[in-house]
């Protein structure tokens, strides 16, 4: 197919800024930026020649002035970046980030500067704002922020919802954990009629994807979200809402001057290769600090998530802390209570025991000071310098190894800076830190040495609340490689080995989903320490090759490519750790799903193939009722040894709620 090519497209694909256009390395992803009549900034992103955004705005306003209308471009600076890196907890550990930089300043009537600064690399744009000082100014607030995003109208969006504040269980949200709608038009109002959160992915009809989200939050800034779409389609960047963190802090941001906003990323591309691999969020960010001490990555054992509360107790943490030896695991996870129904005492009592075993903790803390109403202990902590910096003392001369902190209260500048405290005061006492109940982490295995995962989305422990989550599961996890787990590590909590959602595994909600496809999901979420919602009896209930792979399977990956999919349908990924590679896809359509797979990684060789069938019981009630939902129990998970086409073809076929896995080793 001919591909329409502009002038500009050609200048820039020399790697130069034509004018007001600045393009990628390789000439396809083009952003133009102009002044419209009003003297408003606006930017066009186009890919292969297709509109991807349609002019959209740009600017601030500030308490100094008003930078979203009379200005002019006084001058353009280019650049190029040409950056290696390696980071061992995100999608891939060797990373080279090559864009072309232009820096434009813009002015208003009386002289006051704004840099609108974009650099671009081959599917991925990343732009943000430099204030210089002002009038002598060394300071100011950020009121508004007009960056918006004017997708053509044939455009379906993949959103969640934010939630308003101080509403859900004990006044706890927001928690970025809402429900994501699929496919949806254009503009359709949010749940709750305050945008949505990041990230954001949106489908341009026949003209490809864009993900949009934010990253480089830090200290200096608050966290943000998209707005609902005007009656135009144009998304626009919002502050956080008066009531997060119970009424305290300003919705507004401070910046010193000169200063900077965090950058805006967008992803684009004609499929969804881009999307799924992109590094973007790593890419345009630096380390905050240098490790206190080596921080190793590792699976985990987790009583609180079929267990609940009252598994914080001695004697139920001796028996996951033996369960991770058997498994092999690193770490064991002790929740929410144990500082009441265990005690300090006692907990350097566990600690010694687990460390016999070649086991290491991680603890559970409320981060609450004033911000909800929860009150699982350890609380009034985490939220107090004084004693977050004694409690951390207390945990590194024990030998605990990273803590899980919890119940965060929105996105404030007063709450990011509250996240790279305890980031920051960790690292100084070595600990790693895992975020529950919280925001989106933004660039953070990059910017944090000792930061690990956040939840950030509708985790595990909802199908323990809920049968609709359960039966949302495959759903759900065909979305999350796509978006949220595309821009972040992604805490979920997730693998179930247990039939039934409860501690004897013979009650509660019902899983739906195969074996199988709790093995995919191993491959499919990215998380460099990963809490399996696995339990003790699962060594003598689940299928030993299960738990054969789960003992076998890393947590950290060298490389991520993106096979087939489509949100909310279906999906397979591949990771590569070393020289070994793992395949895992799982389907959520109502059909049998087959599918020619292309994995050229693996030509000519011989790999381990999982896959489920079902059981007689199930064939026969599916006759009867074709459209009945699936249980655990109707598959039979097996493995077998197969050699991949010389082409590197591979014909599978997935079925309605169930998994594959291919792996090398």
């Amino acid at each position: 197919m001919k591909k329409h090519i502009t002038l500009s497209t050609l200048l820039c694909a020399l790697g130069c800024a034509a004018g007001n256009t600045v393009s990628s390395p390789d000439g396809r992803l083009v952003v133009t930026v102009d002044i419209n009549g009003a003297g408003s900034p606006t930017y066009v992103v186009t890919y292969d020649g297709n509109t991807m955004l349609e002019p959209s705005p740009l600017g601030l306003v500030t308490d100094l002035a008003d930078y979203t209308k009379g200005l002019s471009i006084k001058d353009v600076k280019e650049s190029k970046i040409d950056k290696v890196y390696h980071q061992d907890r995100i999608k891939s550990s060797n990373n080279r980030y090559v864009a072309n930089e232009a820096r434009y300043t813009m002015a208003d009537a009386k002289g006051r500067q704004l840099d609108v600064v974009f650099r671009v690399s081959d599917n991925d744009v990343a732009l943000r704002y430099e204030l210089p000082q002002t009038d002598g100014h060394r300071a100011c607030v950020v009121e508004k922020e007009a960056t918006g995003f004017n997708f053509p109208s044939v455009t379906t969006t993949f959103l969640s919802p934010q939630s308003t504040p101080l509403i859900g269980w004990k006044r706890s949200k927001p928690s970025y954990e809402e429900e994501y709608n699929a496919d949806q038009a254009l503009s359709t109002p949010s749940k709750y009629g305050v945008g949505y959160t990041f990230p954001v992915l949106f489908h341009i009809g026949d003209k490809g994807w864009a993900l949009v989200s934010e990253t480089g939050v830090n200290s200096a800034y608050c966290g943000s979200r998209l707005s609902d779409g005007d009656s135009e389609g144009i998304y626009t960047i919002a502050f956080p809402q008066e009531a997060e963190n119970n009424h305290n802090g300003t919705v507004s941001p401070g910046i010193t001057l000169p200063g900077v906003t965090p950058w805006r990323t967008i992803t684009v591309g004609a499929d969804l290769a881009p999307i799924v691999e992109t590094t973007i969020p790593f890419d345009v960010v630096d380390p905050l600090y240098e490790a206190s001490t080596e921080y190793v990555p590792g699976k985990s054992t987790w009583s609180w998530i079929l267990w609940q509360d009252d598994s914080a107790n001695y004697d139920d943490q001796v028996a996951f802390i033996d369960f991770a030896a058997a498994m092999g695991y690193k770490y064991c996870l002790v929740d929410a209570f144990w500082d009441t129904n265990i005690g300090y005492k006692r907990m350097e009592e566990l600690l010694k025991y687990a460390r016999s075993k070649g086991v290491e903790l991680f603890l559970w803390y409320n981060s609450n000071g004033y911000w909800n109403d929860t009150v699982q202990g350890p609380v009034n902590i985490m939220a107090n310098t004084i004693a977050r910096k004694k409690e951390m003392k207390w945990l590194k001369e024990h030998g605990v190894k990273g803590l899980k902190v919890d119940f965060f209260g929105g996105d404030k500048q007063q709450t990011m800076k509250l996240y790279e405290d305890i980031l920051s005061d960790a690292n100084d006492y070595g600990l790693m830190i895992i975020f529950h109940g919280c925001t989106l982490p933004r660039g953070w295995e990059r910017m944090y040495p000792n930061y690990v995962g956040s939840e950030a989305v509708l985790a595990s422990e909802n199908l323990i609340f809920q049968q609709h989550f359960c039966d949302m599961e495959a759903f759900n996890a065909t979305l999350h490689p796509f978006i949220r787990n595309a821009v972040g590590s992604m805490e979920y909590g997730g693998t179930f080995m247990n039939k039934r959602m409860n501690r004897g595994n013979d009650g509660g909600n019902y899983r739906r989903t195969s074996d199988i496809f709790q093995l995919a999901l191993t491959i499919l979420y990215q998380n460099s320490i990963q809490n399996f919602a696995l339990a003790p009896n699962n060594l003598a209930d689940a299928p030993g090759l299960c738990i054969d792979y789960l003992k076998d399977v890393p947590t950290t990956w060298d490389e991520t490519v993106f096979v087939d999919g489509y949100p909310g349908k279906y999906v397979v990924l591949a990771r590569r750790r070393g020289m070994d590679w793992y395949v895992g896809g799982v389907n959520a359509t109502d059909k049998p799903l087959k599918l020619d797979l292309a994995l050229p990684m693996l030509a000519g060789k011989k790999v381990s193939f999982y896959s489920d069938s079902y059981t007689t019981a199930a064939r026969k009630e599916m006759k009867k009722a074709d459209k009945r939902l699936p249980l655990a129990t109707d598959f039979v998970p097996a493995v077998s040894e197969i050699t991949v086409n010389a082409d590197g073809s591979v014909p599978v076929t997935i079925l309605p709620s169930a998994g594959i896995v291919l792996k090398t080793k």
